[in-house]
């Protein structure tokens, strides 16, 4: 997890440096430039490294001091052991102080941090090996100045530990910065790229309508109406007279 918080940190912060250089306002370049480091962690870091030196420098001289030739063991054995402890001796003498050079330059680097912290464990496995056998074939002298140095190794290895996480837990405001940093980049480059939208404001008045009134139409009697209405004489027949005329005679 620490491993992909260093690597997810340093390429956001590359893409960032390298987006900063592009923009030309001076706000974007100062808001790249790196963070003062503080007194109390360069303090940590070089008491680290002294002592890491002093281990590296007794591994070499009882390294030095051993008498393999005289183990009471097989050939094969005192050759591949042989072998490690020469290993041992190239990386603390060349590789060793090329890494902690680079780490006392920049004190809060996460990725010589962890490159030095990787060197150490790649030391420990082999020389838990070489101590292993001077314990098992070589003689009491031999196996506890080794045994010593291999303990003041773990601690060292353990204190960078530590550390790293301390620098991971610090680096991750930072990291939350740095991303809103290159959204905000992003942001401003997508608006640079399209062009302009332009925006048409109509405030000629729109004519009025005039609203036509429907005219109303007059209503036409019913046929049903006309048929109600019964005539005169339909409605009084003629009656025949009560006095008939006399005849003659």
């Amino acid at each position: 997890m620490k491993l992909s918080f260093t690597f997810t940190y340093l390429i956001i912060s590359s893409w960032l440096g390298s987006g900063a250089n592009a923009q030309a306002t001076p706000p974007a370049q100062s808001s790249g430039a790196p963070a003062p480091v503080p007194y109390s962690s360069v303090s940590e870091l070089n008491l680290l490294l002294s002592q890491l030196e002093q281990t590296s420098q007794s591994t070499q001289l009882d390294l030095a001091r051993l008498r393999i030739e005289k183990w009471k063991t097989d050939g094969n054995t005192k050759r591949t052991t042989q072998e490690d402890v020469e290993s041992l001796q190239r990386n603390l003498k060349n590789a060793l102080p090329e890494i902690v050079s680079r780490l006392r330059s920049s004190p809060e680097n996460l990725a010589a941090t962890f490159e030095l912290y990787r060197n150490l464990d790649a030391l420990y496995g082999v020389f838990s090996s070489v101590v292993e056998s001077a314990g098992a074939f070589g003689s009491r002298d031999e196996f506890q100045s080794l045994q010593n140095d291999l303990s003041a190794l773990e601690r060292a290895r353990r204190s960078l530990a530590d550390r790293m996480d301390t620098l991971a837990n610090s680096k991750e405001g930072e990291l939350a910065r740095l991303r809103t940093q290159v959204q905000t980049l992003q942001a401003a480059q997508q608006a640079a790229q399209s062009p302009p939208k332009k925006t048409i404001v109509d405030d000629t008045e729109a004519p009025k309508k005039t609203v036509k009134k429907k005219a109303v139409k007059p209503t036409k009697p019913s046929a049903s109406g006309a048929e109600q209405k019964p005539t005169n004489s339909q409605s009084n027949p003629q009656t025949s007279p009560q006095n008939p005329q006399p005849q003659p005679q």
